[in-house]
């Protein structure tokens, strides 16, 4: 049993977590982490509508009795979405626990307080971690330069970034980016994290609801097959390499603006990818562990393999280097 401060705080089994993942994080995926003994996250902004993430969330508990929590990413959007309205059916609903990321929560903190409810947020850097423990966040989520997604502009990797992290701040700390087998587990709570969060691993599980044309390219994929894309906009975005994001990358070395991408770069492409298969449809989230991806288990074998070699690690491989 690998024990932290971050599983006897959310109360779960091991410290492995399913992040929120758009288009990905639905009942199946996450009731599967949870009853793994990890903690898994619905994405609210998959559900079209607030009264769909209830739904959601009723679907899930359906699946298991295990904790497990809601995503609410907010971002500067033309047309947002109806937030507050979201934050109330997670409220309502009786979840415990919620992922931020994006801009600032702390508007909706004194709501999740007031619920009872835990608050992990992303982040990309230290600074933006302090901010988050001054505020009153529960715990942080920091992703290293070589997650999928948004890795933030100080481009510095986990191996840094983790023990910076862990060095600066007084809560938990869950290490993100870059992390997919028992090595990176263990990597990661000797740099001194609580636990690690997943993306690209868990969405190459089978009860991911990805199609498995997509599965099947993450792990024929090397760490090479991945393109930084917004990168002259300041806004960087890690995507699987494909005819969309060379595209896109080439328009922006041309001096190409926002508008120039605009097309390519739409969710709704990249929902087909996920949805249909169509692995040039779109631009699509991947990190670099997909390198290390050379199989599509259920979620309990892949946690449970991570939890047992983890401890093989500890007790055996690392043990051999320490002097009696």
């Amino acid at each position: 049993m690998l024990r932290t401060r971050f599983t006897e705080t959310f109360g779960i089994e091991h410290p492995i977590v399913q992040g929120g993942m758009m288009w990905v994080g639905r009942a199946e995926l996450v009731a599967a982490v949870a009853n793994a003994g990890g903690l898994g996250f619905i994405t609210a902004l998959t559900q079209p509508t607030p009264d769909d993430l209830r739904r959601e969330i009723a679907r899930t508990r359906e699946l298991t009795d295990k904790p497990f929590g809601v995503n609410l990413t907010i971002l500067p959007s033309i047309n947002p979405p109806p937030y507050e309205e979201y934050v109330r059916a997670i409220v309502d609903s009786g979840i415990k626990i919620v992922e931020t990321a994006g801009s600032n929560p702390e508007p909706f903190l004194p709501t999740y307080r007031e619920a009872g409810i835990k608050v992990v947020h992303k982040c990309t850097s230290v600074r933006h971690a302090l901010k988050a423990q001054k505020i009153g966040v529960d715990a942080v989520s920091i992703d290293g330069f070589e997650c999928a997604g948004h890795p933030g502009e100080d481009d510095i990797p986990g191996l840094v970034l983790i023990p910076a992290a862990a060095r600066a701040l007084t809560i938990p700390i869950i290490a993100s980016g870059g992390i997919a087998d028992a090595r990176g587990l263990v990597a990661a709570l000797a740099l001194g994290a609580d636990g690690v969060n997943m993306g690209t691993r868990f969405l190459c599980t089978q009860e991911s609801s990805i199609d498995q044309q997509v599965k099947e390219q993450i792990v024929a994929n090397s760490e090479r097959d991945t393109q930084l894309i917004f990168r002259t906009m300041h806004n960087t975005a890690r995507v699987a390499d494909n005819e969309i994001s060379r595209k896109v990358v080439e328009i922006e070395k041309a001096g190409g603006k926002f508008e120039d991408v605009r097309e390519l770069v739409s969710g709704a492409r990249g929902r087909r990818v996920f949805e249909d298969g169509d692995l040039d449809a779109g631009i699509w989230s991947v990190g670099l562990c997909q390198g290390l991806i050379e199989d599509i288990p259920t979620c309990a074998d892949l946690i449970g393999r991570m939890v047992s070699e983890a401890e093989e690690l500890i007790n055996a491989r690392l043990a051999r280097f320490v002097s009696a």
